[in-house]
């Protein structure tokens, strides 16, 4: 009984903790001993990452933490790739100590450096830089200088936040069935997200994707391959001369109001993985593998297949619809379950 009651309370204490976080440190369960750390990581073959973090801090510390630092698989990345320690930077004792062998001023803005069980730098210092795609590629590139490699949710990540960083464009084709092009689509490399709807009565599949990966004209080729471009909706005269030179231009047309389907990602949606969160890129991939008959788990993490685990083990559970939803708000909603 005795020992039923000191487990209890461990987990209290820990459920407390976890509560009292403050804001600027995110999610991330972090350590506060710098030695521990580099003992770990010489333990585990590990490097260790460091967030050097004003708390309590500024707005951008704060957002920091609520943006980058609470991003469930950056979260995820950060605690099963990394040891995770915070330095405070506006504090004495051990804390200004390690401020001191590294140089790093006090009372600063978050400042990120990974490095290995000596203590050395593996990559270079993340500064300056407060926005997610920039902790994911430090983080990448860290496992990349140690010769480990980047695991695919990780690398699908950085993928998809580098070209929302760098920007962004939408193109519509129409196709005999949306289903079949979300499928055919969401496969593409450069692609970042799908949405299945109707323009002028047609079907259709307004595709985000990446101009630095892969080129408009380039798109609308991969789609006639996959007959999933009998007719491409845009704006802008140089676009739709580009689209004519591939499907003519009688198949070229403005783009107008756009009605979402209200069946998104067909083939996601008939698989109990329809209840697990996952990015835009996440799910437009996932869709596409589970339409060729494979699994969707190549594109998810090991928390994520988790989740999934849990799913199938209790179907009728009364799971919410992840398809579509914001990614870290449905993240929190499951782990209301």
């Amino acid at each position: 009984m005795n020992k039923l009651f000191f487990l209890f309370c461990l987990c209290m204490i820990s459920l407390f903790s976890q509560a009292q976080q403050p804001a600027e440190l995110g999610k991330v369960q972090w350590l506060r001993n710098y030695e521990q750390a580099l003992d770990r990581a010489a333990a585990e073959g590990k490097c260790v990452l460091i967030l050097f973090q004003e708390v309590p801090g500024c707005a951008t510390c704060r957002n920091y933490g609520s943006g980058p630092l609470s991003h469930p698989l950056i979260v995820e990345a950060i605690e099963s790739l990394f040891v995770p320690l915070c330095i405070y930077n506006n504090e004495g004792g051990e804390d200004a100590k390690v401020l001191k062998r590294y140089r790093e001023p006090a009372w600063n803005n978050p400042v990120v450096r990974i490095v290995d069980a000596a203590g050395a730098d593996v990559t270079d210092r993340l500064s300056g830089n407060y926005n997610a795609a920039g902790l994911v590629e430090t983080m990448t590139k860290a496992l990349g200088q140690r010769g480990q490699s980047v695991p695919g949710y990780l690398a699908l990540l950085q993928e998809e936040m580098t070209a929302y960083q760098r920007g962004t464009a939408t193109a519509s084709l129409s196709m005999y069935c949306f289903w079949t092009g979300e499928k055919q689509l969401g496969q593409l490399s450069g692609v970042v997200a799908t949405q299945a709807g109707f323009m002028d009565g047609r079907e259709v599949v307004r595709v985000t994707y990446d101009p630095a990966v892969l080129p408009f004209e380039e798109l609308v080729e991969a789609g006639q391959s996959a007959r999933c471009a009998d007719g491409v909706y845009v704006n802008g005269l140089p676009r739709q001369e580009l689209a004519a030179k591939v499907v003519g231009s009688k198949a070229v047309h403005s783009e107008t109001a756009f009605r979402p389907d209200d069946t998104p990602k067909y083939y996601l949606a008939q698989t109990l993985y329809r209840f697990v969160p996952m990015t835009p890129l996440q799910s437009a991939r996932a869709n596409a593998l589970i339409g060729k008959g494979d699994s969707p788990e190549a594109v998810l993490s090991p928390r994520q297949i988790q989740l999934a685990a849990q799913i199938s083990a209790r179907p009728k559970a009364g799971w919410r619809n992840a398809i579509g939803e914001d990614f870290q708000k449905a993240w929190e909603a499951f782990r209301s379950y």
